[in-house]
């Protein structure tokens, strides 16, 4: 690994550790948005690869979602049945999305997932604004945990829009779901970090990406605490918005 150290100044770092920071609270909170909006920093501003992006994106995500992850199981935000439904496809979606994107352009897929991600926002906004919470059983897990691992990985930044979004439209409780889906995220990152070292290495390891650690880290613990407190009708508002926002934008950017 090749770490320029006199390139971490305050003033190079800071805007990074915002960044982190304000990407780490929306997704502890909402369970979704930190690898989109960090990934859209990277490639777009930055000019990192995809595939580059991604992988420093999942390195930071290993240390943001153990720290998320711990804290949404001390306010009791995580479900042991869903957690192991999601694991296993999610872990197998992770690496095979890695796989993809470390030699295949994974672009061209990427519309019609913003398209499928933006409706997914309207749905669930007007859901919460004019009708009552839904309440209900999950029963399509797996599969979500599969396609969000696989596109978590392809698109650096994904699994929490798939898997939170449909989980709500299933009618589960909104902390639980992002607890749990959070709690999964650590093992997914962690596996889909080891599958892109194992093929880019470790080279580059970037300022943007140093900075994004510390913002994150340092706002890791916070989101468990504010999807515990934050209504169900509001959590189903702010999540929708928040992905139809994000998916809009990387549709847009897509398309373009």
């Amino acid at each position: 690994m090749s770490v320029d150290f006199s390139s971490l100044t305050l003033d190079a770092l800071l805007p990074f550790i915002l960044v982190g920071f304000g990407a780490q609270i929306v997704d502890g909170a909402l369970g979704m948005a930190f690898g989109l909006i960090c990934n859209t920093l990277l490639v777009a501003v930055i000019g990192l690869s995809p595939a580059r992006a991604s992988a420093n994106i999942h390195i930071v995500e290993t240390f943001t979602t153990a720290i998320s992850g711990i804290s949404h199981v001390l306010h009791g935000n995580v479900d042991k049945r869903l957690f192991f439904r999601l694991l296993v496809p999610g872990l197998i979606g992770g690496v095979s999305g890695a796989y993809l994107l470390t030699n295949l352009d994974g672009d061209t897929v990427k519309p019609f997932v913003l398209g499928y991600l933006i409706a997914v926002g309207i749905y669930l906004l007007v859901r919460g604004l004019l009708f009552s919470a839904p309440r209900g059983k999950p029963k399509v897990v797996e599969p979500l945990g599969l396609v969000g691992g696989f596109l978590d990985a392809a698109g650096g930044g994904g699994w929490g829009p798939i898997v939170t979004s449909n989980l709500l439209v299933q009618g589960l409780e909104p902390r639980r779901v992002v607890g749990t889906v959070n709690a999964v995220e650590f093992f997914l990152t962690a596996t889909v970090s080891a599958t892109f070292i194992w093929h880019l290495g470790l080279e580059d390891f970037a300022t943007a990406t140093i900075g994004l650690l510390i913002g994150g880290v340092i706002a890791a613990p916070l989101g468990a605490v504010m999807a515990k407190r934050i209504p169900t009708t509001v959590m189903l508002v702010l999540v929708g918005a928040v992905l139809t926002i994000t998916s809009t934008y990387g549709f847009i950017r897509a398309v373009l």
